[in-house]
């Protein structure tokens, strides 16, 4: 009996030292830090070289790192980036030489102008809207001593004054009485070219001999 029993215990060590096996074994195929590492090939980027300039990525000749599918279904069947290894480092380190010409960079330093030259410009700008512009006042007919009305005269005339006053009214323009030249008041309806008195600091456009303003007396 005592045979039997030993019989027994043996088989059953046997038996467990088995299933303890089996298990270790489990274990140890699911802990295996190979399997994590053949895993974690698919979420390695890679190091590529850019032959374009893409945007978001980077410019052409730069090192990146790209996923594995991006760069096998993309980029390299169209010759976009090449794998970062010295052989196309070379070949793309050439390829710029040749093709790819350094522009350069030209930084022109304009001086700013003067509060002369700045002013020089602003009378310009306003003799020549002024020039440019025609003054149109408007006027009575004037009645002579018999009650009849005249074909031409106005009642009162314009004066220098009333057309400095328009001027800076109807073309935002400020000019001085000895600007106008103006013997007399304008008597009657019409079209009359003023002449305009300007600093000779004001230049002339070319072909001009002086600048003048067009006013339009008309009927009321």
């Amino acid at each position: 009996m005592a045979h039997i029993q030993c019989g027994r215990n043996v088989l059953r060590k046997l038996a467990s030292d088995r299933s303890l096996t089996r298990s270790r074994s489990r274990s140890d195929s699911i802990a295996n830090p190979m399997l994590f590492i053949a895993q974690g090939l698919r979420f390695r980027k890679l190091e590529v070289i850019l032959t374009t300039s893409i945007d978001k990525l980077g410019k052409a000749g730069e090192t990146v790192k790209v996923a594995p599918g991006y760069f096998r279904n993309h980029l390299m069947p169209k010759l976009l980036a090449v794998p970062n290894i010295e052989k196309y480092a070379y070949l793309v380190r050439e390829q710029r030489k040749l093709y790819q010409r350094e522009e350069e960079e030209t930084i022109q330093v304009v001086a700013a102008p003067t509060a002369k030259e700045a002013k020089i410009k602003e009378y310009q700008a306003a003799a020549k809207r002024l020039d440019n512009a025609c003054l149109v006042l408007r006027r009575m007919i004037k009645r002579n001593e018999d009650k009849s009305l005249s074909v031409n005269e106005v009642r009162t005339p314009v004066t220098k004054e009333e057309i400095i006053a328009e001027v800076a009214r109807q073309l935002s323009v400020n000019i001085q009485p000895e600007n106008v030249y103006l013997p007399s008041p304008l008597a009657t309806f019409g079209q009359f070219e003023v002449p305009l008195l300007l600093p000779k600091s004001i230049p002339l456009p070319e072909g001009k001999v002086r600048y003048t303003l067009d006013v339009k007396i008309r009927r009321k």
